[in-house]
């Protein structure tokens, strides 16, 4: 056994006691034994001892483990991260008899918000760790129930998909001639959720009710928000590991409908494009979920961001695809375009007491993570582009950081720059982007040197 494989496992033991140990917890009531892992055709009654499985040991030890590596800001209560084995260690037993029993009682989310890309803000709300760490618990176990039963035009949020295959398979129905998507944005979804709708469908897998008593209470907690906690009759908190989950069963009940309709379809959480040849058969296909929706789940579409169009005029999941006749190809889209330029001035501009190195490595923390995904993109000479305006970026900081006329002609001197084009370039009248292209600063900030700054490599011939 590898050495951090023992100190997890004696972490565990040491915050869950016994039955840690993998022996099986005692029920605090009706004499309830831990069920094994329950297979995907098995029936709703084999799913009443629920909760006895989310308190199995390995699903402890994943969900801990998991809750721990996520990290994440405190919740109502304060308590970081780092303390949560301690605390868990000093009162896992209560817990434990409080889940079993049903009388567990989570405390109200914290509101957090972050801001859209496209204006406006997101609204978060973020468990306690202790609760984080039991919705994981819970969500472990009933992940591996539904997701099998999950459509396969469902990307977001499941375990092996992801947003580059959701986008491989909306340029696949593209390339078969399906030109014109239905843009489905469903408004505030996952601030509108239904809490009896979501339930009766929870209810049709779940027999346990301790479990389904401890999912309503989660989604009935409250929300704490400028030193208030308002109660929460709808919607289903992102920040929690259970949303996620439950938003792809709220949301089933529409792919199960796009599939009763034999219509090609493409699915990541709350974005849903629908492929179809005609403008006329996506204006109707349009109204038709707008009704369904509404009725059968009481979601409003967004008319405003909402549209029936030509592929190569959206976005999906930050890219768009070329119009071309044959083979359409991945790009990024525009706008996360204007987003990545955004971010790369607002980490560029100039302010005084940073260095130049402390500001490139906080570029390069945002640049792999972009890179990471965009790359996926099949238009290699955007990223050339991109490439060479990030250096011109860095160029202009640096050049406005040396301010004066004799400093800017000493530093090019210094590089190597010749007598003549150093004068002339400092005393130059021409604005800093300007001049960030200009053969002395070319020469003097070559690609190497921002390469030995760690600048990462755009996956494309360098500007």
């Amino acid at each position: 056994m590898s050495r951090r494989r023992k100190a997890a496992e004696n972490q565990l033991e040491l915050a869950f006691g016994a039955e840690a140990r993998g022996e099986p917890p005692r029920p605090a009531h009706g004499g309830r034994e831990a069920t094994p892992a329950i297979g995907q055709n098995e029936s709703l009654a084999s799913t009443a001892n629920l909760m006895e499985e989310v308190c199995q040991r390995e699903n402890l030890e994943e969900a801990l483990r998991r809750v721990v590596a996520n990290k994440g800001s405190p919740g109502v209560d304060g308590m970081p991260v780092h303390r949560l084995g301690k605390f868990l260690r000093r009162h896992w037993t209560r817990i434990r008899a409080e889940l079993f029993e049903g009388r567990y009682h989570p405390q109200p989310v914290k509101r957090v918000e972050i801001p859209k890309p496209d204006g406006g803000v997101r609204k978060l709300g973020v468990p306690t760790v202790v609760d984080r760490f039991i919705q994981q618990a819970v969500m472990q176990v009933l992940q591996r129930l539904w997701d099998p039963t999950f459509s396969t035009h469902s990307y977001g949020f499941r375990p092996g998909r992801s947003q580059r295959g959701a986008v491989t398979q909306a340029q696949a129905y593209i390339t078969e001639g399906y030109r014109v998507v239905v843009d489905l944005d469903l408004e505030k979804f996952f601030d509108r959720v239904n809490h009896d709708i979501l339930m009766s469908l929870v209810a049709k897998r779940v027999a346990d009710k301790r479990v389904l008593k401890l999912i309503r209470a989660c989604l009935t907690a409250g929300v704490l928000e400028n030193g208030l906690v308002t109660a929460s009759d709808e919607g289903t908190p992102q920040g929690g590991p259970l949303s996620p989950l439950l938003s792809n069963l709220m949301l089933d009940v529409l792919d199960q409908e796009l599939e009763k309709r034999k219509l090609r379809f493409v699915r990541y959480a709350d974005d849903c494009n629908v492929y179809v040849k005609s403008e006329r058969a996506g204006l109707r296909v349009m109204d038709g979920l707008t009704t369904f929706l509404s009725t059968r789940l009481r979601l409003k579409v967004n008319e405003a961001k909402s549209a029936v169009a030509r592929p190569h005029e959206r976005k999906f999941l930050g890219f768009s695809f070329t119009d071309d006749a044959e083979k359409p190809k991945r790009r990024i889209a525009p706008k996360s375009l204007e987003k990545f330029k955004d971010r790369v001035r607002e980490l560029t501009k100039e302010s005084a007491g940073r260095s130049l190195e402390a500001r490139v490595d906080e570029l390069n923390a945002y640049l792999r993570g972009w890179l990471e995904y965009y790359s996926f993109g099949e238009m290699p000479w955007v990223l050339t582009s991109l490439a060479g305006w990030v250096r011109r970026r860095l160029r202009c900081l640096l050049w406005r950081q040396w301010k004066t006329g004799r400093r800017r002609f000493a530093e090019l001197r210094r590089r190597g720059v010749g007598f003549s084009l150093a004068r002339s370039t400092a005393g130059s009248r021409h604005g800093a982007w300007h001049l960030s292209a200009s053969k002395a600063l070319s020469f003097a900030l070559p690609n190497a040197y921002f390469d030995s700054l760690g600048l990462p490599s755009f996956g494309a011939q360098r500007a």
